[in-house]
């Protein structure tokens, strides 16, 4: 934007009356608090933010991967859930006949050395003789994560590794839960010599009907001994192809993150170092993952939600990589500096697996999945939450030298919060968690303002309103993260990063509240803090403009202003942001300086409110958007006033357009284009 010998600085004010009746709004205005918000759009106040700035982190919690985003239907699918000891429980594996007809058991027989345990089904009927096998025969099923969601038209893909000493007829059927309704089978056939060693099996079914509490089912009414392992049911529709719950990625896509954190948190440490996440024992084919049990959160995953799945999820959405590896702590137990070594060549192993060459030993098994070219990995995390254990500052140097030494562009992000005292080692980025009351968290949209600019960056990686203000998901928590998030884009000259947390939860194991986005087996919703969240989807890369709030009474008030440009149609718009955390309504006055006068135009421009008549409101199943955005187009009117609604989260967004003015003999002086 340029002037030419400008007499005056141009004043934009435009008068919008939000769809409100005129007359209702100006009986309206007396009445309630006032605030002037004034914004400087000229080139010299405003800044870049980062392109970084928004992002997500996944959590293996709350079953949000095992049973969530990975689309695998069968939970406990190589029977390894129970333990490697023998005889193990095989949950929630479950058997169809009575002793009298099969007795099942486990063994360690299994083809694959990283899971010995298989499923051993001595079958005592058959389907004609003496002992006649029931209706349907005899077998075992499997429910999935509280009831696999089959629905008619679509294919699954069925994977099975099976042996026996004699001839095999087995039926692989979708059903219902109690076994009535069957919504696909078929049937497997072979002779005793292609199944005397292991041998696998692959097959699709067609869904003929839908069934949201359906279970797979793999029965037979042949006499004999047949074993069972790395049983997988998988729809052919996920996302990219790669794997995950459509609509599940499709909420994260939404988001636009530009980064995405994982896998934990809580889970990459462990209670116990022996049940942390290994990201070797996550890679290869799956069927030779041994899984592990994550002693946290306190249930199984199967892990195939590996490293290179993540690492593929980022890639899918856009997104940078931001790996989280254990550096030798737990939550119990530690590694002594002296011996973490071993830790520190897995994380260097784990790096080369992510960016080396595919002919490099770990590059060639990424390359070998499926994915010859390098991941964009360009941050790692040293651990998570450990800065105040005993070994992570000598822990954490280890790591830092060896990965700077062999790979000196990688962000690396400490555990130690820089906020507010220099650290005393070095870094690229600090971690910063908070997780605390709404009040609090408002209060803390002033956080980082008088934090350094020198110096390492703020990664806000976690942060939450919980307890009895957040309900499980309610309006008041996401009100509060809002201006926590407005405080963070005020201040990105110093914050390059933050995510929410946690990002899942299954409806049916909920280890947390609150969390953004809710699911069971068929459905899904976000809470209002998911909704908060697609607020910022344009923030990352935009451009920071001076915006500052002047207040009569009030303090319940938190703004910030950016342009952004809207890759679908080109266009240029400011976006503002506005919380009004207080129980009354606020006439809010903006001026934008450093604009023509013309350069706004009110066709196309939009308000975008989150509210809802109680603060503790909630989403649910029933009421999926009770609390969700509620957008309206602006209406031409003279000069700019916005009613804000008592406890809301308002956005407009002003679209830009370049200006020519008419030159007069007046005003020849003057030249302005935006």
């Amino acid at each position: 934007m340029g002037y030419c010998k400008a007499p005056c600085v141009f004043l934009l004010c435009l008068f919008i009356s939000f769809c409100l009746p005129r007359q209702l709004l100006a009986d309206e205005v007396d009445k309630n608090l006032t605030a002037q918000l004034f914004i400087d759009a000229s080139e010299q106040s405003s800044r870049p933010i980062p392109q970084t700035l928004f992002g997500i982190f996944f959590e293996e919690i709350n079953h949000a991967g095992a049973g969530g985003l990975w689309a695998e239907l069968v939970s406990n699918r190589g029977f390894e859930a129970g333990g490697a000891n023998i005889p193990s429980n095989i949950d929630p594996w479950s058997i169809i006949g009575d002793e009298s007809s099969i007795i099942v058991s486990t063994d360690r027989s299994s083809c694959f050395e990283r899971n010995k345990v298989a499923l051993k089904m001595e079958v005592l009927c058959n389907s004609e003789g003496t002992h006649i096998c029931p209706s349907g025969g005899v077998g075992i099923y499997n429910p999935g994560f509280w009831g696999m969601n089959i629905e008619q038209g679509k294919s699954y893909k069925i994977v099975f590794y099976v042996r026996s000493t004699g001839a095999i007829d087995i039926s692989v059927s979708f059903t219902s839960s109690d076994g009535l309704q069957t919504l696909s089978s078929t049937n497997i056939k072979a002779s005793a010599s292609d199944v005397s060693n292991w041998t696998k099996m692959e097959v699709l079914l067609e869904a003929k009907e839908t069934n949201h509490n359906s279970r797979l089912q793999l029965t037979t009414s042949k006499n004999g001994v047949v074993w069972f392992d790395q049983v997988s049911a998988m729809p052919l529709d996920t996302y990219k192809g790669h794997g995950f719950r459509n609509e599940l990625a499709e909420m994260l896509a939404d988001i636009k993150p530009r980064f995405i954190r994982f896998p934990g948190g809580c889970f990459v440490e462990g209670e116990w170092l022996r049940n942390a996440f290994r990201w070797k024992a996550s890679v290869g084919p799956w069927e030779e993952r041994p899984g592990h049990f994550g002693d946290v959160w306190m249930y199984w995953t199967d892990d195939g939600l590996g490293y290179f799945e993540f690492l593929q999820l980022a890639e899918d959405l856009g997104a940078l990589p931001i790996w989280v590896f254990n550096n030798g702590i737990s939550h119990n137990d530690q590694v002594d500096t002296s011996s973490v070594l071993p830790f520190v060549q897995e994380a260097l192993d784990g790096i080369e697996f992510a960016r080396g060459d595919a002919s490099s030993t770990w590059g060639a098994v990424r390359a070998a999945m499926g994915h010859p070219e390098p991941f964009d990995l360009k941050y790692v995390a040293i651990g998570n939450e450990d800065c105040g254990k005993k070994n992570y500052r000598g822990n954490y140097l280890k790591f830092y030298d060896a990965i700077k030494r062999t790979y000196p562009d990688i962000k690396i992000i400490t555990n130690c919060d820089g906020s507010s005292l220099p650290l005393d080692h070095p870094t690229d980025l600090y971690d910063f968690h908070v997780y605390t009351s709404a009040n609090n968290l408002f209060s803390m949209s002033h956080k980082f303002d008088r934090t350094t600019r020198q110096g390492p960056k703020a990664f806000v990686s976690e942060y939450a309103v919980t307890g009895k203000d957040a309900g499980t998901g309610s309006l008041l928590a996401a009100l509060a993260e809002a201006a926590f998030l407005i405080g963070l884009e005020k201040n990105s000259n110093v914050v390059h990063m933050a995510s929410y947390a946690p990002l899942f939860v299954n409806s049916n194991d909920r280890r947390w509240n609150p969390d953004a986005i809710v699911f069971n087996s068929f459905q899904v919703y976000g809470t209002p803090s998911y909704w908060v969240q697609r607020f910022f989807t344009e923030s990352s890369g935009a451009t920071l403009l001076n915006a500052t709030l002047q207040k009569d009474s009030s303090n319940s008030l938190v703004a910030s202003a950016i342009t952004w440009k809207n890759s679908e149609d080109g266009q240029t718009y400011i976006r503002i942001k506005v919380v009004n955390f207080g129980s009354n309504s606020v006439n809010l006055q903006i001026s934008v300086d450093g604009l023509d006068p013309n350069s706004v135009k009110l066709s196309g421009s939009t308000r975008t409110t989150l509210t809802s008549a109680n603060l503790m409101d909630e989403n649910s199943f029933k009421e999926p958007k009770k609390v969700a955005p509620n957008q309206t187009l602006l209406e031409d009117a003279q000069e700019m006033s916005a009613l804000l609604r008592p406890h809301s989260f308002t956005s407009f967004d002003l679209l830009k357009e370049s200006v020519n003015l008419r030159i007069t003999e007046d005003d020849s002086s003057l030249v302005s284009s935006i």
